[in-house]
């Protein structure tokens, strides 16, 4: 099975993280995470969705509000591309 495979219900989901049910609901619809869907429009979590509900938990704890979070989990992907560009060019 693939990190990226869709393959948790979000009640699974939400009981994997401790939050609830409405909140993957607001993460999903403010675009801070995007879970696989079934034909039937269920939706279904991936580990890489899990690994972020976990952050996104983290920022909260931290203080920050959705629009904070949704900054920063921009920001981590835009310094995790630059990285991975950088290896890449080292190796040339």
């Amino acid at each position: 099975m693939e990190d990226e495979d869709g393959v948790y219900a979000i009640s699974v989901a939400a009981e994997m993280v401790a939050m609830q049910v409405q909140n993957l609901r607001v993460y999903e619809r403010r675009g801070l995470l995007a879970p696989d869907r079934t034909p039937g429009g269920t939706r279904r979590y991936s580990r890489a969705d899990i690994r972020r509900l976990v952050r996104i938990r983290e920022l909260l704890a931290d203080g920050l509000n959705l629009a904070g979070i949704e900054r920063v989990l921009q920001l981590e992907a835009e310094n995790d591309r630059l990285r991975a560009e950088n290896r890449h060019l080292r190796r040339r």
